[in-house]
């Protein structure tokens, strides 16, 4: 491997901005971004906008203004060049056919119809081949890829608002319904911001019968997550799922997932595709989660409020060698997040 320099991380870093923009469009394809750059100068750009739609190298090498520019150049991109045909033509061929002598990547596509072939393109054209560059930042980026390739399963947030007293749920022993917000504006609206990136949300029977939620991005433009019901009682009737002991029957856009076991519902979510998933439930979904250790990243939003009774919310996990601690402010609140392997944040 070829020794990597400031110049080639600098650039790297600007593909990381590039891929960026594609979160919530691209799935269940990866963030992907491009620079092309000849004689210090970034002759052309491009990322991979929506899933159905040019990659990042193909955009970059077409919106080049002056091809001949692109005789000689580097170009820089944050995952190896794909080499099969899917929506679109393989970038691999394209590239070697570019006229760039020289591409640096920052981490290998484990999908197994790329996994080194694009690599193998590269090479066999004369173009010289740096691998590596800013990796773990690169996998970070496109971490709900790289745990579906790898773990076959989600990438999965766990979520809740709490009060700064530790409690998520108002006290409910009247058997009344009740309607309330715990966090302020701004914290609802990046709530709702979370939903548009990530392929599905979940939450359980009991959060549902208590607040019938929509689970939409309604505070946020953007694609809506699809919507699954953890409903391990069979409390709701559903499509596929009729119960004559069920409460109420879930309405459509709804799936059901019956499943005894949150590893065993993670795992039919994995072998749908589904690359990533919020679970917003209640108490006993979250606890469900954590007794397992099934989560890549917790988001806890704090509200300066007090319930004094009510449903206490989990305890955050022990932050250690494996898991990182952020703090930001969010308007009034605060915002915790817990993060597995990697957390630029705190780097």
């Amino acid at each position: 491997m070829a020794s990597v320099t400031s110049t080639d991380e600098m650039y790297m870093r600007r593909c990381f901005q590039l891929a960026a923009h594609g979160l919530g469009r691209t799935r269940p394809n990866p963030l992907v971004g491009c620079v092309i750059v000849r004689d210090g100068h970034v002759v052309s750009e491009g990322y991979h906008q929506c899933h159905g739609r040019g990659h990042a190298e193909r955009n970059a090498i077409l919106n080049c203004r002056q091809p001949q520019l692109l005789q000689g150049a580097t170009l820089y991109v944050n995952l190896e060049p794909c080499a099969h045909h899917g929506h679109t033509p393989p970038c691999a061929p394209l590239v070697a056919a570019s006229g760039v002598t020289k591409v640096v990547v920052s981490c290998d596509d484990p999908n197994p119809r790329v996994d080194g072939r694009g690599y193998d393109i590269l090479r066999q054209a004369g173009i010289e081949v740096v691998r590596g560059v800013l990796q773990e930042e690169g996998r970070f980026l496109n971490r709900r890829f790289f745990t579906l390739m790898e773990q076959k399963r989600p990438y999965i947030i766990l979520k809740w608002a709490q009060t700064e007293d530790g409690y998520m749920d108002v006290d409910r022993s009247d058997g009344l319904p009740h309607s309330y917000w715990i966090t302020g504006s701004q914290a609802k609206q990046l709530s709702h911001r979370w939903r548009t990136e990530e392929a599905a949300i979940l939450v359980g029977s009991q959060t549902y019968l208590n607040d019938r939620p929509q689970l939409t991005p309604r505070l946020y433009a953007g694609n809506a997550p699809q919507r699954y019901l953890l409903d391990r009682r069979g409390r709701l009737s559903a499509e596929g799922f009729p119960s004559a002991a069920a409460q109420e029957t879930l309405p459509s856009g709804w799936t059901s997932l019956r499943h005894a076991t949150v590893a065993q519902a993670m795992q039919y979510l994995g072998d749908r595709q589904v690359q990533s998933l919020i679970v917003e439930g209640g108490r006993a979904v979250l606890d469900a989660f954590l007794e397992v250790g099934l989560y890549d990243e917790i988001r806890c939003l704090v509200a300066p409020r007090l319930f004094r009774r009510g449903l206490s919310a989990p305890a955050l996990p022990t932050v250690d060698g494996t898991l990182f601690l952020h703090k930001e402010k969010v308007g009034d609140d605060r915002l915790i997040t817990l993060c597995r392997g990697y957390c630029p944040s705190v780097h």
